[in-house]
């Protein structure tokens, strides 16, 4: 998962709220800050993992039947 960009205009929106937290509560945030640059730890996502996890006792040709059947009609909408 990607990092999180955000400008200098956010940035300091979030400084301004965030400065007014006591100096315990500020040591906290800097230390889970921190922490976080060093987890440069990609997450890779296996496409092949959610392979299989559906099940239907139905076939391909029944479940897109089902879908088109279950469809609405276009609203026709009347002139003025």
């Amino acid at each position: 998962m990607g990092g999180l960009t955000i400008s200098n205009k956010v940035l300091n929106k979030y400084f301004e709220y965030l400065k007014r937290f006591d100096d315990e509560t500020k040591k906290k945030l800097i230390i889970k800050l921190s922490n976080s640059l060093g987890s440069k730890e990609k997450k890779v996502f296996n496409l092949k993992s959610i392979f299989g996890a559906w099940e239907d006792e139905r076939s391909s040709k029944e479940i897109v039947s089902e879908i088109r059947k279950s469809r609405a009609e276009p609203r026709t909408i009347e002139k003025f």
